[in-house]
């Protein structure tokens, strides 16, 4: 009897040890990650995420994260070409390739991937920024980058990351001489300011001056026509006088004028063959009226 629940008492302890066991060996991957199991300090295989179960004691998962990740390199002062010293940071921006071969590299080809990077990046600078100048260094911040993305992916190429981006964070030169690149920065402003002050100005008074020739020509043209139109209608009147008006008056004076001789009883002669009023009219210019009968005389 004791013999049976011994042995009831052991499986017992067996199951929950088993079980025990199986929760321990339980491993969860998650979609942002990769793992490696190693059996006795060997590569065993390679797990994707989801649900996993390891020997306890005898597995060892390791978990990868390969999402993109930073890594801000530490500032730096860095001599340039031209003998000053500036003040560099870098950000590098990685993740690991989530293949198996890319993973497996990322542990088993370098020691802690981010200190190599950050140091990595900091030599690179130093050797770019050392043949350029403080200014085309501040001017060149694309071709830095470019570069250094290069140099990096060329470097870690066995390390199983991809090089994402590099930027350029800072180039601080020494405090005397930001102080005078700001001062050389103010001046160029000022002046730019200055040249397009004057050409708005002399914009302005070109198109002022334009404006006041085409208000001159408009007036000139104006004042001509007026003149043209005055000419035309003294010349219509000239001709119009010419036409109807200087024969009426000469017609005219020569009626005064026979008026004048009658009323000085001045003695016409009158022919026979013609009347009085005949040679009245001859004697005003008016055309004689002929007649049928005979011609009157007298006085």
């Amino acid at each position: 009897m004791d013999t049976q629940g011994g042995m009831s008492a052991l499986w017992i302890i067996l199951v929950i040890i088993t079980i025990l066991v199986f929760f321990w060996g339980i491993r969860i991957v998650r979609p942002t990650h990769r793992a490696l199991i190693e059996r006795l300090g060997k590569y065993k295989k390679f797990a994707q995420p989801g649900f996993h179960w390891v020997i306890p004691v005898i597995d060892r998962m390791i978990k990868i994260n390969i999402t993109e990740k930073l890594v801000a390199a530490e500032p730096q002062e860095i001599i340039t070409n031209d003998n000053l010293n500036a003040t560099v940071d870098a950000q590098i921006y990685y993740k690991i390739k989530e293949g198996e071969d890319d993973v497996k590299k990322s542990q088993y080809n370098v020691n802690n991937v981010e200190y190599q990077i950050v140091n990595l990046t900091r030599t690179t600078l130093r050797n770019i920024l050392g043949t350029l100048t403080l200014k085309s260094a501040n001017s060149e911040r694309g071709r830095i980058n470019k570069e250094l993305i290069e140099i990096l992916v060329r470097e870690t190429g066995s390390w199983g990351i991809e090089i994402v981006r590099a930027e350029l964070k800072e180039i601080d030169p020494p405090e005397d001489v930001q102080e005078t690149m700001n001062k050389i920065v103010k001046a160029e402003n000022e002046k730019i300011a200055a040249i397009d002050f004057a050409t708005a100005a002399e914009t302005s008074a070109d198109g002022e001056k334009r404006a006041a020739i085409k208000k001159a020509e408009g007036v000139k043209q104006s004042q001509i026509l007026e003149a043209e139109g005055e000419a035309e209608a003294i010349r219509l009147v000239n001709e119009a006088a010419n036409q109807y008006f200087v024969g009426n008056a000469q017609l005219l004076k020569r009626l005064e004028t026979v008026q004048a001789s009658l009323q000085q009883n001045t003695k016409i002669v009158v022919p026979a063959n013609q009347e009085l009023v005949n040679v009245i009219g001859d004697m005003a210019g008016i055309v004689p009226v002929r007649r049928d009968g005979g011609s009157t005389g007298g006085k």
